[in-house]
């Protein structure tokens, strides 16, 4: 095998999904530990959980799972405490109480301009805290530019992309290759071609495999490293 400069992670996501943020912590918690990350490269993929969704004005997250899931309130509301003790475990903050649903297609579409920028991943954070932590309406065009502008982007590039279909296509590819390759819920990982990890599983699933991705792939390192020593997901019916 040729050796290569990088071990790529591709990570397919929605900005709706609280076990996706969760799921970002736990694979940025395992390379913290990672003797070789400063060489990995990260690709986040788009996957929309309900493509079609259409917000109803005012309904609550709570009202919501009630209603898709046919329980009542306090079944949503024990779902919600148990999502959100979850996220803490991890240092996330979450409140669902201020949650605006909405479609992420418009997300989806400017993060793929932050790709082209190198800046997915900082978009991804900003996007995840907005939705799930501060309560903003992620499919709101005003505020998508604001957090585009927060991360570096250029103001006329993101309205060229809010008003536009501009990237639409390569979000359906990216579901497309999810389908293809089997993927039902998100997150879902692939490293380097090779290893898949499904759900927001513990940090040391990522590490290990990283490893092991690492050593099989004969990469190389981008910095000589020296004096060193020794879940859960969502898928097309819910969140679980």
């Amino acid at each position: 095998m040729e050796m290569g400069n990088e071990l790529k992670i591709q990570i397919w996501s929605d900005v709706m999904c609280p076990f996706c943020y969760i799921g970002k912590r736990k694979l940025e918690e395992a390379l913290s530990q990672f003797e070789n990350k400063d060489s990995v490269a990260i690709e986040w993929k788009s996957f929309q959980l309900d493509p079609s969704f259409t917000a109803t004005p005012n309904e609550s997250i709570i009202d919501h799972l009630a209603e898709k899931y046919q329980k009542n309130t306090d079944w949503a509301k024990t779902m919600v405490q148990n999502m959100t003790q979850n996220a803490k475990a991890s240092g996330l903050d979450f409140h669902f109480e201020k949650a605006i649903l909405a479609n992420s297609l418009h997300a989806h579409r400017l993060l793929h301009l932050a790709k082209k920028h190198h800046l997915s991943n900082q978009l991804e954070e900003v996007l995840f805290k907005a939705y799930l932590t501060d309560g903003k309406n992620v499919n709101d065009l005003v505020t998508l530019k604001e957090l585009g502008l927060e991360v570096g982007l250029e103001a006329e590039a993101i309205e060229e992309v809010l008003h536009s279909n501009m990237y639409a296509d390569a979000v359906q590819q990216d579901q497309e290759e999810a389908q293809g390759i089997g993927v039902t819920g998100v997150p879902f990982f692939v490293i380097d071609n090779k290893y898949a990890i499904s759900g927001a599983q513990p940090s040391e699933v990522f590490l290990k495999t990283l490893e092991k991705a690492w050593e099989e792939g004969q990469f190389r390192s981008k910095i000589i490293l020296q004096n060193t020593t020794d879940g859960s997901s969502c898928g097309i019916d819910g969140c679980e």
